[in-house]
């Protein structure tokens, strides 16, 4: 196999950039937005609360023109966003009226406890049943802001969150984590980046971070690729022993999925980067290895990676260990607890230990891994994990292939392609 592939624009780029476009004080251009459903919902979010975001097409180029306006309040459907939810609340509380948050049957077991804490610690009236989704919270078009202490340990979102609205607050946000080991710092960093590149002045501090009242000065901008989709195609390479390019790989950026190249690397991959002349990406070229190596590796800030990581675990030539990823219990579906029930389905052996995903292939134990039809959760990731599986032992299959349009809704396409 030796194919390029093109990845559509990242999910979590896209959603902040709608966040901050819809604060900002001027109309913003966003190229290469992500549609998917994840981004769609935002968008729908944003529009219902007074927003207007207009599409441009031209050629094969996508462009949403987003006008800020005064927020009302509205019913939102958050289906199974995490970004969604935790991202809009904070939004409401700045929106005249009241706003009713839900979502899918499975949104409703998600963690919602941090930002109906914070809410309330700033004064903001908020009605659930179980602190979690659905949500009623009465909005006003001037919150004061304050102080809040939040425990953010089941997710970074919640810190995003009240970081992309803090600004707006009449005294600014501070946000204070008490809690264990934050997960998916990565994703902080990006948040806090895109504040600072719209003029946002924010403080950091070991949990603590402070959002200086202001206004937000959002510039055009042009979205990366998803690095985290990308994952599936590389692995594809590693578990073939094929090669794949991915155009418009940046040269810097914050996305976790960056880190893929480092992660295969170790598990035996190749990989160069093309850098075009004095330009911002690149192309990766990833060349998967005659023998795969087990890893043993701290997955706590890149958890989003860890379904892809595991599916070419499955192949190693030696157990793996992927760690301290307790935070994916709260995922779209228990990944924990899915990843280790599909495993086995497989022929090989896993094993939750602690907050430790340990894989054993089929291979350590003299056997051989063999056909199985897989569950994908509603979850996009343990989705693209059965396809990765598949290109491997025959007869793989998996229910809802189609769960992968959450964020990369021409994933078959794409997958064909590459395969052609």
């Amino acid at each position: 196999m030796d194919a390029h592939v093109a990845i559509p624009g990242s999910k979590s780029l896209t959603n902040r950039y709608l966040v901050l476009a819809a604060l900002s004080e001027a109309p913003v251009v966003i190229a290469n937005p992500l549609q998917a459903r994840d981004t769609e919902l935002m968008r729908q979010a944003l529009c219902a609360l007074g927003v207007s975001i207009e599409e441009r097409v031209d050629g094969e180029t996508v462009t949403w023109i987003v006008t800020p306006r005064p927020l009302h309040g509205a019913r939102i459907n958050c289906g199974l966003a995490g970004t969604v939810m935790r991202f809009i609340p904070p939004l409401v509380a700045l929106a005249n009226g009241e706003s009713v948050l839900d979502g899918d049957p499975q949104a409703r077991l998600r963690p919602m406890t941090p930002i109906v804490d914070a809410l309330r610690q700033l004064d903001v009236p908020v009605a659930t049943a179980s602190d979690a989704l659905p949500l009623r919270i009465q909005g006003a078009h001037r919150r004061h802001g304050g102080s809040v202490r939040i425990d953010a340990s089941a997710s970074s979102q919640f810190v995003s969150a009240l970081l992309l609205a803090g600004a707006r607050f009449e005294g600014g946000i501070d946000i204070y984590h008490d809690g264990g080991a934050l997960p998916s710092m990565p994703h902080i960093a990006m948040t806090i980046d895109l504040l600072r590149q719209a003029g946002v002045i924010v403080h950091e501090a070991p949990n603590h971070w402070r959002v200086e009242p202001g206004s937000i000065q959002q510039a055009n901008v042009t979205v990366e690729p998803d690095l985290s989709n990308a994952g599936p195609f590389l692995a594809a390479a590693m578990v073939t022993h094929g090669c794949v390019h991915i155009p418009f790989w940046p040269v810097s950026t914050t996305q976790p999925g960056r880190e893929f190249v480092r992660i295969f690397e170790l598990m035996g991959a190749q990989c160069v980067f093309h850098q075009q002349n004095s330009a911002a990406c690149g192309v990766l070229e990833l060349t998967g290895p005659e023998k795969i190596r087990g890893i043993d590796m701290n997955f706590h800030d890149v958890g989003e990676l860890v379904p892809t990581v595991a599916a070419v675990a499955c192949f190693a030539d030696s157990p793996s260990a992927l760690r301290d990823i307790g935070q994916l219990r709260g995922h779209e579906t228990d990944r924990l607890a899915a990843l280790c029930t599909e495993i086995s389905k497989l022929g090989c052996e896993a094993h939750i230990v602690g907050d430790d995903l340990v894989i054993e292939p089929a291979n350590c134990h003299n056997k051989v891994m063999h056909a199985a039809h897989l569950e994908s959760y509603a979850d996009h990731r343990m989705a693209t994990f059965a396809a990765i599986v598949g290109l491997r032992v025959p007869g793989v299959s998996v229910n809802n292939i189609e769960t992968t349009s959450k964020t990369l809704p021409n994933f078959v396409e794409l997958w064909e392609g590459m395969l052609r």
